[in-house]
């Protein structure tokens, strides 16, 4: 009898401690292998794709230049013309904008500043030059246009009764965006510079933006 009650004991304690086990495993479950959901990334906008252009034989082809500034627009060494040059987004077209700037020879001054769009083949067809339409011009010297940010920002310098070309009295700049199809005004700033600083003033229109305007023909020229 002793040896049926050990017996029995044993299979009773056997069969608690499998169940305990079983148990165990159940509420631990599998390890999960779920994927790691990636975080939202917003799409980056295209690049818009650089097509080079002839800007000379752009601006003489285009019936928005006027006939002077086509008439002026010669080397000034060899077969270097006095043009500035830039590729940027402006628009939001496919391919990139071109803003060209014309300049005299001897003092590069900016005669002309001029935006060009990647011609629509639905729409702008007829009218485009090398793929491209114009859809800005400002022929107010001094003037300079350039890309920032997106932007279109036209600096125009201010003179009084005499000025010289390198020392203007103050500047007009005249930001631009696109909208609509066509460019709104933004903002625009004026600075007067000081008359009584003897230093080189500001870098006059070529190497980097010189003041604007925003078509209107006002403010004296150089030297008026």
């Amino acid at each position: 009898m002793v040896c049926a009650a050990v017996v029995s004991l044993l299979l009773v304690a056997a069969l608690m401690a499998c169940t305990a086990t079983s148990t165990g495993t159940r509420d631990e479950g599998p390890a999960r292998s779920e994927p790691v959901a990636s975080s939202p990334t917003g799409a980056a906008s295209p690049t818009p794709r650089v097509r080079r252009a002839d800007a000379v034989e752009l601006l003489k082809a285009d019936p928005e230049v006027d006939p002077g500034v086509k008439r002026d627009l010669k080397p000034c060494v060899g077969d270097e013309y006095p043009v500035d040059v830039s590729y940027g987004d402006l628009t939001g077209a496919k391919v990139s904008d071109i803003v060209v700037n014309v300049l005299t020879c001897g003092d590069a001054v900016g005669v002309g500043a001029y935006v060009y769009r990647a011609a629509s083949q639905e729409k702008d067809a007829g009218q485009a030059t090398q793929g491209y339409v114009n859809v800005f011009r400002n022929e107010t010297p001094p003037v300079y246009a350039e890309i920032d940010r997106g932007d279109l920002v036209v600096t125009r310098q201010m003179y009084d009764k005499g000025d010289a070309v390198a020392y203007p009295s103050g500047e007009e700049v005249v930001t631009y965006h696109w909208k609509d199809g066509t460019f709104a005004e933004l903002y625009r700033m004026h600075n007067d510079y000081s008359n009584t600083v003897t230093s080189e003033p500001p870098q006059a229109l070529g190497g980097s933006p010189a003041a604007v305007g925003d078509g209107t023909g006002s403010g004296a020229a150089p030297g008026a």
